[in-house]
């Protein structure tokens, strides 16, 4: 890592990214550089003209999100460092003197669009999606370029946006949900992983060993024998497979826990492929249940009573 380093973010500046980014590493520190798309920005990474690129993984809305989970997981490895949740809720803005009534084509992120549609049905029903590269783009797109280019009336956006371009705010606290959130994190090539916190979490990719009735089952006690919490589990496909699926899997707790590292030797011994992707805090800081007898002192008893067995000393 550089003395000032860089990171890689979905632009331009003012998307929710950037601020997940700020809210990360403080405002002012190292350079910041907007790339196009998630691909886009881990792939920097990997190829090490930034140091770290910050994401969103999951939101409440729609889950995972596919281009991170299937980026992380193929490619040279990548290891996520920590994490942030954000409030998501959304300004419609439109250029000087639009009327509301009369939007028929809106312009934003697909991310973003999954959080509204419902409020859009309601408030105005027919009116057409503009996929944009983010949420940002597309009102820049509006403040910016002739009304002939952009393909749209008006855009979903951050918070501030309007302000920030010189657009009208036509509504704000747009939300299908006004509890949504967005988890970002922020990733970076393998180094020395995080110290474990008492609050942390343990991202993986999983093949399962074959296509047969109990596989999943098989995978998902290597945890649940060890009292380990998953907070998300979902499929993904296989690309050149299909019908194939692997798992993206967040569990709680931290590589160096003996219950967490025993599931992991279980996993490697039993899967054809485990990918790791980091242990690092989360975000909300509660610390993690152990379970009786999960503990590394209960691991730690265990091993030594093994121990004095194949010593031949009376262990009881």
């Amino acid at each position: 890592m550089t003395a000032h380093p860089r990171y890689a973010y979905l632009g331009p500046a003012g998307t929710f990214t950037e601020v997940a980014l700020r809210a990360m590493v403080g405002p002012g520190a190292g350079e910041h550089v907007p790339v196009i798309d998630v691909p886009s920005a881990l792939g920097a990474v990997r190829s090490g003209s930034v140091d770290y690129a910050v994401v969103a993984i999951e939101n409440t809305v729609e889950g995972g999100v596919s281009a991170t989970l299937d980026t992380l997981a193929d490619g040279s490895p990548l290891v996520i460092l920590g994490e942030v949740v954000l409030p998501i809720a959304f300004e419609l803005v439109a250029r000087p003197g639009t009327a509301f009534d009369s939007l028929a084509r809106v312009g934003g992120h697909s991310h973003g669009w999954a959080q509204v549609r419902r409020w859009f049905a309601a408030h105005l029903p027919g009116v057409v999606f503009v996929a944009s590269t983010s949420n940002t783009a597309a009102a820049m797109a509006l403040a910016e370029r002739p009304h002939s280019d952009v393909g749209f009336d008006a855009a979903i956006a951050p918070p501030g946006t309007a302000a920030r371009l010189g657009l009208q705010l036509l509504r704000d606290g747009i939300a299908d949900n006004p509890h949504a959130a967005t988890r970002f994190v922020r990733v970076g090539r393998p180094e020395a992983v995080p110290a474990a916190t008492g609050s942390d979490k343990t991202t993986l990719t999983v093949h399962l060993p074959t296509d047969r009735a109990g596989a999943l089952l098989e995978m998902l006690e290597q945890f649940a024998a060890r009292g380990v919490n998953l907070s998300r589990i979902e499929s993904r496909p296989i690309g050149d497979r299909p019908g194939e699926y692997a798992f993206s899997i967040d569990a709680l707790g931290h590589i160096a826990d003996a219950r967490m590292a025993e599931a992991l030797v279980g996993l490697k011994r039993t899967c054809p492929v485990v990918v790791f992707l980091g242990s690092y805090p989360t975000a909300n800081g509660a610390a993690t249940e152990v379970l009786a007898g999960t503990s590394d002192e209960a691991f730690a008893d265990g091993q030594a009573w093994v121990a004095a067995l194949r010593e031949g000393r009376v262990a009881s």
